[in-house]
């Protein structure tokens, strides 16, 4: 009898490093030990009310398909939130999406074929290293230093990257998994290599609203000369904390890509229909919901870093945005002592959940002593938390 194999992109495609841990966590609970979930970007502040009453005051007898561009309405809102942060678009210009992720495989399957590339920024959101395999793109990445707090190298080094196989860049703005805010001279480096190359931007930019500091968000939509190679990735998971309700966009003005993007919404039929229907008031006045972000997240911040400062061995570079923080710890792997944090450490049955940091590469043993910290739990619970880390590193050293 000869054995029946699945496909090499399904053996290639790694565990996502913020869910491979699941299962040890589901044993440290059935043994009543209580888990800060760090690991997954969740926010525990309420979803606006708004949202459930729309989606109670449902009355139609039967839940129908969307259209696979997304209601009307929905795509109308959409431009009047985008018109809200100082961006326009056509009806024709954005799609709507099942979350964010769906965008960013829509985006790589518009604009690369099989084996050819796309630059990434490593450490990167962990699910670009899926949907690359999904698409059968090649992430060609792009190592940044926490030296410089994960900013952008010079454009000389990033252009010797790039090779006949490239069609694209991807850029996450504010930065899962670093928290980097790029400035607008670091934004012109892109626009202009993309210039140079004849390559498309896709531009990641759920978190605009989430900026600390003295620092401003800029869109890539504001450079005027690369409006019609740049694709925003959106969602409203992260601003609404609405992160099961799987609703995003893709957006562009370049037509090709929207008549592309059409394609395959159309071939998945549609995005949830009640939780776009729900969402229409959230993003005609979002600037209700977003403007507390920035100063919650900024005071979780705060907590992390002043916890983390006082623990021996580890350096973490101060985040300027989203709610993340790549932190190096004094081992020398990560995914081990992130499972021994869950199988084996406890502190009055307490213990915390991370996201070990080589997921968030793409280059082989990259990050192996780093994990991704998501600060969204409240200040006092975020400083237990690193309490719980700080005494934990201290019996694995001893351990291990």
């Amino acid at each position: 009898m000869k054995k029946a194999i699945i496909s090499k992109r399904a053996r290639q495609t790694p565990l996502s490093p913020i869910r491979k841990l699941h299962a040890s966590a589901v044993r440290a609970e059935q043994r009543g030990i209580k888990i800060y979930h760090l690991n997954i970007g969740q926010p525990d502040l309420p979803t606006p009310p708004e949202f459930f009453k729309v989606v109670r005051s449902f009355s139609d007898k039967y839940v129908e398909y969307a259209p696979s561009a997304g209601y009307p309405g929905v795509i109308q809102a959409w431009q009047k939130y985008y018109q809200d942060v100082g961006i326009r678009f056509n009806e024709d210009e954005i799609i709507v999406t099942t979350g964010g992720s769906e965008a960013i495989l829509f985006s790589l399957l518009a604009v690369t074929d099989h084996d050819e590339e796309a630059l990434v920024f490593e450490p990167m959101y962990t699910n670009y290293i899926s949907f690359g395999f999904m698409a059968g793109t090649t992430l060609r990445p792009i190592t940044l230093s926490p030296k410089n707090n994960f900013h952008l190298p010079k454009q000389r080094d990033i252009e010797k990257k790039i090779n006949v196989k490239t069609k694209a860049i991807i850029l996450c703005n504010p930065s899962n998994p670093t928290g980097t805010v790029f400035s607008r001279q670091e934004l012109k480096i892109i626009a202009d290599i993309a210039l140079k190359f004849g390559l498309f931007i896709i531009a990641d930019e759920t978190y605009r609203e989430i900026v600390f500091g003295r620092r401003s968000f800029i869109s890539l939509m504001d450079f005027k000369k690369v409006r019609d190679r740049v694709i925003i990735i959106d969602s409203v998971s992260k601003r609404f904390n609405l992160c099961g309700a799987r609703i995003g966009c893709i957006a562009s003005q370049n037509k090709e890509v929207m008549e592309s993007a059409l394609k395959f919404a159309q071939g998945r039929l549609s995005s949830p229909t009640l939780e776009q229907i729900a969402i229409i008031p959230l993003l005609k006045n979002s600037r209700i919901y977003t403007k507390p972000l920035k100063k919650e997240y900024e005071t979780r911040r705060n907590a992390v870093i002043s916890g983390l400062k006082q623990i021996p061995g580890v350096s973490c570079a101060k985040s300027e945005g989203a709610f993340y923080a790549t932190v190096r710890l004094p081992v020398k792997n990560s995914e081990h002592f992130c499972k021994w944090l869950l199988d084996s450490f406890n502190d009055k049955k307490e213990t915390v959940m991370l996201a070990p940091g080589d997921g968030f590469y793409a280059s082989p043993g990259k990050g192996k002593n780093e994990v991704r910290i998501a600060y969204v739990l409240g200040s006092s619970q975020l400083k237990r938390a690193m309490k719980i880390i700080q005494l934990a590193l201290k019996k694995y050293q001893y351990t291990h």
